[in-house]
């Protein structure tokens, strides 16, 4: 697999995971996650965080590529 195509399965899903938390929000008219008291509990919240790391971390394990 190329490392373009990776990268645009990395986007999309943080895409996808970012509009599905920000819908949720909206939904309960909130501004941030932490408004919510299922902040830390929220499986909505932690696809998108794991979203956020793997799109950094392009899949690989431990650092981040900055550029």
């Amino acid at each position: 697999m190329n490392e373009t195509l990776s990268t645009d399965i990395f986007t999309q899903r943080l895409e996808e995971k970012s509009r599905l938390l920000q819908q949720c929000q909206q939904s309960k008219s909130f501004s941030s996650c932490s408004k919510c008291e299922s902040f830390l509990a929220c499986e909505t919240r932690q696809e998108y965080v794991k979203a956020v790391y793997e799109s950094m971390s392009k899949g690989q394990q431990g650092g981040f590529d900055f550029n």
